[in-house]
C-alpha cells in the first residue's frame, strides 16, 4: 500500500519560512517523478513544484520560483519543500504526489497523493 505522508505545516508571520516533507512508502521512490501541489480556500488545487526521478530537473510555479526548493532523498523515501520569503497567498493546504512520469507539473499525471499539510501565512 503506497502512502504519502506530508510533515512541517503551520502558521508563520508573512516574510518567514518553513520547511515541508513528504515521507514515501509501499513504493520504489526512485522510480517516481514527485511533486507538490497546493490547494487554497476556495480555489481548485495548483502546481507548486516537481524534481524528477534523480532529482536532476526541477520545476516550479511562477508563483514560487526564487522562494522555494524541492529536493528529494532517494536513499531515505522522502522529498522536501523549502519556503521562503512566505506570502499571506501562499496559504494553502500543500500536498505531495508520486508520478510514474519522470517528471509532470498537470495534477492528471499524478498516481498518489498524500493528505495534505495545512500552510497559514498572516500578515
Amino acid at each position: 500500500q503506497v502512502q504519502l505522508v506530508e510533515s512541517g505545516g503551520g502558521l508563520v508571520q508573512a516574510g518567514g519560512s518553513l520547511r515541508l516533507s513528504c515521507a514515501a512508502s509501499g513504493l520504489t521512490f526512485s522510480r517516481y517523478g514527485m511533486g507538490w501541489f497546493r490547494q487554497a480556500p476556495g480555489k481548485e488545487r495548483e502546481f507548486v513544484a516537481a524534481i524528477s526521478r534523480r532529482g536532476d530537473s526541477k520545476y516550479y510555479a511562477d508563483s514560487v520560483k526564487g522562494r522555494f526548493t524541492i529536493s528529494r532523498a532517494n536513499a531515505k523515501n522522502t522529498m522536501d519543500l523549502q519556503t521562503n520569503d512566505l506570502k499571506p497567498e501562499d496559504t494553502a493546504i500543500y500536498y505531495c504526489a508520486a508520478t510514474s512520469a519522470i517528471i509532470a507539473e498537470r495534477e492528471q499525471s499524478y498516481d498518489y497523493w498524500g493528505q495534505g499539510t495545512q500552510v497559514t501565512v498572516s500578515s
